[in-house]
């Protein structure tokens, strides 16, 4: 069963984003009014669909990308959040947000979490991962700038409405685990960003490691790795296509 963006399920019935909700369903959930939306990720190859629970993301993970943003090269990694309900699945459209003028693509290897705890050892990182996608951190360049001059957190750069596209999930035990392969973003057709994922700094083990230091991972869970060299603005009426080697295609437009 296909599942759009903004429907949710209420007592195992599926509800449309517009339709109503009963009075006895609202006495069957117990809350005073729809509960929040849970989010589904198709899984490739399978009817089964994957609950998302959280997105985080690692900052600066390619040395190129962050000498071409002036920053850093010796930080270890860190991390931001974005929401679940503002993923964009493959085929659909990024609404151009307001406060910003310069509206950029990052596209990024997706991990997708099926268990996980805190101080994960770097050794057993991957038995928690289930599959990978192609994601986008959709960034409002502007903003995010302005953040670090005043040294506020980044929320309104990256935190924002349609920020987190992400594609079809490919099961690990289908694809294996990810250390190397093409990444490659063309907007319109023309190539803006393309590297291969062993030039991330911090690997997938790395990364789950790390991040379960701060917080405890969970079933559910989806991490952005990062993205290469390239980033660069978008326009209304942009179609930006992704790939990574062996997980697909992530396509969607602006709006």
């Amino acid at each position: 069963m296909d599942i759009k963006k903004r429907d949710f399920l209420v007592g195992g019935a599926l509800l449309g984003a517009g339709a109503a909700m009963t009075g006895e369903a609202m006495g069957q959930s117990g809350t005073v009014f729809p509960a929040p939306q849970q989010v589904f990720l198709p899984v490739n190859g399978s009817a089964q669909r994957f609950p998302v629970r959280r997105i985080y993301c690692v900052g600066r993970n390619y040395l190129a990308h962050i000498r071409e943003m002036g920053n850093d090269e010796r930080e270890l990694p860190f991390f931001f959040a974005k929401h679940r309900d503002m993923i964009v699945q493959h085929g659909g459209t990024c609404a151009y947000p307001g406060m910003t003028k310069d509206y950029q693509h990052e596209i990024e290897l997706v991990v997708a979490m099926k268990s996980g705890g805190m101080n994960i050892p770097m050794a057993s990182a991957l038995d928690h991962v289930y599959g990978y996608a192609v994601g986008l951190d959709m960034t409002r360049r502007d903003q995010q700038s302005r953040m670090k001059e005043k040294q506020w957190p980044w929320e309104i750069g990256k935190s924002f409405e349609d920020s987190a596209p992400c594609g079809t999930i490919y099961p690990a035990s289908a694809v294996g685990h990810l250390s190397k392969g093409r990444i490659h973003l063309a907007v319109n057709g023309q190539t803006r960003q393309d590297s291969d994922l062993a030039k991330m700094i911090w690997n997938v083990p790395e990364v789950i490691h790390y991040l379960s230091a701060q917080a405890e991972l969970k079933a559910g869970d989806l991490i952005f790795t990062g993205t290469p060299e390239g980033v660069g603005p978008v326009q209304k009426g942009d179609k930006m296509t992704c790939r990574i080697e062996k997980i697909g295609e992530l396509s969607v437009t602006v709006v």
